[in-house]
């Protein structure tokens, strides 16, 4: 009966990822004055997210052990360093990209903070249903802004609006796979839970710092820097209010 319940709400969850196919009624012109926006919104909650939700996550864990919280955290950061250097090596050419590297950065770290939360809603389940439906519900509550932000990178760094909906989608799906393993190996995996998240949010911390932030830097129009920096201040916020929520 949990299995069932777990791969119902972790399915739900993955379809949140089509909160961006409101974009498809939208002109081209419309969606790209408001694609900075969402890079904006996406830089604070990826921000936020790394150290409010990823790594205080990671922190409370029983198992965890600070030093190599902090470790793996530095480490998921320099990963992703190195694997967008890879990325830009294999698909970019003399500078140039037809998709922008941070775009596949991030469906790798959306792929890993869904797998995470499946996780996170099978062992909810495997206390008492009660909680597991009030898991999820909380999850879905930081999902929502969470995957409007990414798809809105994902239309920034160059992928079009279709195959960016079906892109957010299949990687929403490795929250039914983490629900999945879960449920079956959660006593083999909760060690490595701490390692999962710290990893992660070094990962989420490179992706904002490193990618989006920049493009905010780079307006000079000083109203419109103030929008954007006001959008960026409400992702922060908004994530760090959903996590003391939950």
């Amino acid at each position: 009966m949990e299995l069932i319940f777990i791969i119902i709400s972790t399915f739900i969850i993955s379809l949140i990822s089509f909160v961006g196919m409101f974009c498809l009624l939208l002109k081209e012109k419309t969606l790209n004055k408001i694609l900075l926006f969402f890079i904006s919104f996406s830089a604070g909650a990826l921000l936020s997210g790394a150290f409010f939700h990823l790594l205080s996550e990671a922190i409370n864990e029983k198992s965890s052990n600070l030093i190599k919280i902090f470790l793996y955290f530095i480490f998921g950061y320099i990963s992703f360093l190195f694997l967008e250097k890879i990325i830009k090596w294999r698909h970019c050419h003399d500078y140039k990209c037809k998709i922008h590297s941070f775009g596949y950065m991030n469906l790798v770290g959306d792929l890993l903070h869904n797998f995470i939360d499946g996780i996170v809603i099978a062992s909810s389940f495997l206390v008492n249903l009660n909680f597991g439906f009030v898991t999820t519900f909380l999850i879905a509550l930081h999902e929502i802004p969470q995957e409007l932000g990414d798809f809105g990178v994902l239309i920034y760094s160059g992928f079009k609006v279709k195959r960016a909906i079906f892109l957010n989608f299949i990687t929403a799906l490795s929250c039914v796979l983490g629900g999945i393993v879960g449920y079956y190996f959660l006593g083999n995996i909760l060690s490595m839970i701490p390692i999962l998240l710290s990893f992660a949010g070094g990962g989420f911390l490179y992706i904002s710092s490193s990618d989006l932030i920049p493009i905010l830097r780079e307006k000079t129009k000083i109203k419109e820097f103030i929008k954007n920096f006001l959008v960026f201040l409400l992702g922060i916020i908004l994530i760090y209010l959903i996590t003391i929520l939950e």
